[in-house]
């Protein structure tokens, strides 16, 4: 497949600065890019890239005025344009087939609606139910009463326990597990005892949850996952925590049980929440953070957390530490002490 540079502006909309017969076979980053392959540029923070790229031609920004040897396809958004592209060059999707493997385990009382896809060795409990078009991988569990709504893609070796509830259009990936107990334990007589976690996990609609990462059920009530939540890999989420809508979180975070966490809240990698604390809205911490209070808005970063402008200063504080520790020495040398 190919397309010229000419029906690439046209499709987007965009201005052409190059030769319009030029015909592009594939995209590629700026550093991956060979002839015949269109990039994108949208960070200045790459131009190096770009003034090596061996892209035959480059999306860029209306305003764009870097001198390059590439064409150019001038359009509002390159990024968006450039995934565009890429879907066009992309092999077709895997396509899973409606039904049931002969090798799956599908309780009699489960309910599929129509056009579910039940690949090999999984099982889908009693009382489940599962809704239109959506996906169970292999290997995957079900667990018993547990709802999945439509378009919902479970990809293989997925753990999804009793009582879940899943909304539409959710994406779980490869060793994730929903709904283990949460870490609940009582001293009683010098010993520790189990405290029985009975509640749930509730993930709304439009929400990702990367491989390998846990959200534990709730002690009591629900552990709440809101819509369009998405959440990295090997990420550790415990009882009763509530994550806001659009929140989206980095690899290798673990929060506490009982955390509030707002809406459009980032959160870096190996960030860690202690338990019982609030999150507000619009708030972004940085990565290997500890939040060790509630914090709300603006961004946050070390550990225990300071606001960002603090941090920096700290950092700078200390890094001019053996300097001043010089000079002290120099004083007290002439001060014969």
């Amino acid at each position: 497949m190919s397309l010229t540079l000419e029906q690439l502006a046209n499709l987007f909309g965009g201005e052409l600065v190059g030769d319009p017969t030029l015909k592009i076979t594939g995209a590629a980053s700026l550093g991956e890019a060979a002839p015949g392959e269109i990039s994108f540029f949208a960070n200045r923070k790459y131009v190096g890239l770009l003034r090596k790229t061996r892209a035959s031609a480059v999306f860029v920004s209306p305003d764009f005025a870097e001198p390059i040897n590439a064409a150019q396809v001038r359009v509002s958004n390159p990024t968006k344009a450039f995934e565009q592209v890429v879907l066009k060059f992309a092999p077709k999707p895997i396509i899973f087939a409606p039904g049931i493997h002969p090798s799956a385990v599908v309780d009699a009382s489960a309910q599929l609606a129509d056009r579910v896809s039940i690949q090999p060795l999984a099982v889908i409990e009693p009382g489940a139910k599962i809704g239109n078009d959506t996906i169970i991988g292999a290997g995957s569990y079900v667990g018993h009463e547990t709802v999945i709504g439509s378009a919902c893609h479970i990809y293989p070796h997925v753990t999804i326990r009793e009582r879940s509830r899943i909304g539409s259009r959710v994406i779980i990936h490869s060793g994730a597990v929903i709904g283990a107990d949460g870490f609940g334990f009582e001293m009683v007589d010098g010993r520790q005892q189990k405290i029985q976690q009975l509640g749930i996990v509730q993930i709304d609609d439009d929400v990702e949850i990367g491989a390998n990462t846990t959200v534990d059920r709730a002690r009591f009530g629900r552990t709440w996952i809101q819509q369009g939540v998405k959440i990295d890999n090997l990420v550790q989420i415990a009882h009763n925590v509530v994550i806001g809508k659009n929140t989206v979180m980095a690899a290798q975070s673990g929060i506490a049980g009982s955390v509030q966490i707002g809406q459009r809240v980032l959160i870096g990698g190996q960030v860690g929440i202690i338990g019982h604390i609030e999150i507000g809205d619009n708030t972004a911490i940085g990565a290997q953070s500890g939040i060790s209070k509630n914090i709300s808005g603006g961004a946050w970063w070390a550990s225990p957390a300071v606001p960002l402008a603090e941090a920096k200063q700290q950092i700078a504080w200390v890094r001019r530490l053996g300097k001043l520790f010089a000079r002290m020495k120099e004083v007290e040398k002439k001060l014969g002490l």
